[in-house]
């Protein structure tokens, strides 16, 4: 592993730069990687000054590859979470999102809590009302209602997590007389991010969010693909009484360092070329209001870490 200097880690970086771990089947370029591999992948991403790592939230993926059906696997992101905070020192964990219909919502708040305790209040719990019907079927989860549900989830979680405690009872969920207790070292500001651009979404994230995701990983990882989707979340904050400024805007995006050319290999959507290219890109997020990026690397490989610590080195410069 190549030699890098953190000492003056982020002293010019206009944005963070988070990494989207592997944690599904066949996520290491075919390969299913084991706990080694997320845990060689997170040691490495920190070590070359990335400011974050995340973990999806999904069970069971089906999808088509080339005319083929198959099911693709995933490792539970908040079995996963808990040992990235015990071997990790320095960056975020975030989740990409977690489905709140997966888990009890005081439940997934006090997980969050003793997640945030043990990395040292390190944690970014990102949240959404989750899509896939597969698995909802497949692990028996109610799939109706999932914004009225997701709704009463963010206003348990907002509590318990920025107040320390709720009494809630909706048509869903019931959180009645609940604490948390003991707290972690974030009592008041565990932050909640929400990934939507759907307006009731939006509406919900202007309420209770601290920060919003645009996903950019399968769509056009570029910049002008925020200004719509900015006004959008201002429009909401400004409807709910809530200053713009106040909410934080990231986005997810993925790096292709295949060095193709072939959009069927690296994908029209991936963010593509030298590393000054792709930093100059990443200064644009930036001058677009996005505080801090995840990205997937293409491959999803230790090799391409090293190679992110060069894009993140000029960054770095200003």
């Amino acid at each position: 592993m190549a030699e890098h200097d953190t000492s003056q880690l982020n002293r010019h970086r206009p944005l963070k730069v988070g990494v989207i771990l592997p944690h599904w089947e066949a996520g290491m370029s075919g390969k299913t990687p084991g706990w080694s591999d997320i845990t060689e992948m997170a040691t490495l991403a920190e070590d070359i000054g990335a400011d974050s790592l995340w973990l999806v939230d999904h069970f069971l993926n089906p999808y088509t590859y080339r005319g083929e059906d198959k099911i693709q696997g995933f490792w539970d992101c908040w079995t996963v979470l808990p040992a990235l905070a015990a071997t990790t020192k320095r960056v975020e964990l975030g989740t990409l999102v977690t489905c709140t219909g997966y888990r009890n919502p005081a439940l997934l708040a006090k997980m969050a809590d003793t997640v945030d305790e043990i990395s040292g209040g390190r944690l970014i719990l990102g949240i959404g009302a989750g899509w896939k019907e597969y698995e909802y079927r497949a692990f028996g989860y109610p799939f109706d209602h999932r914004v009225s549900r997701f709704e009463e989830a963010i206003t348990i979680l907002h509590g318990l997590l920025h107040d320390g405690e709720v009494d809630f009872h909706g048509t869903y969920y019931t959180a009645d007389e609940c604490e948390l207790r003991p707290r972690g070292p974030r009592p008041d500001r565990l932050p909640i991010m929400v990934g939507s651009t759907a307006p009731r979404m939006l509406g919900l994230t202007a309420r209770f969010a601290d920060s919003w995701n645009r996903w950019l990983v399968y769509d056009r990882s570029h910049p002008d693909q925020i200004p719509a989707a900015r006004a959008k979340v201002d429009a909401a904050c400004t409807a709910a009484g809530r200053d713009p400024a106040t909410l934080e805007r990231t986005a997810s995006i993925q790096l292709d360092f295949k060095g193709t050319a072939d959009p069927q290999a690296s994908g029209k959507q991936a963010l593509c070329g030298s590393p000054e290219e792709m930093a100059a890109t990443m200064r644009a997020f930036a001058d677009e209001g996005i505080t801090h990026l995840q990205v997937m690397l293409r491959p999803n490989l230790p090799q391409a870490i090293e190679q992110l610590a060069g894009v993140l080195e000029i960054l770095d410069r200003g």
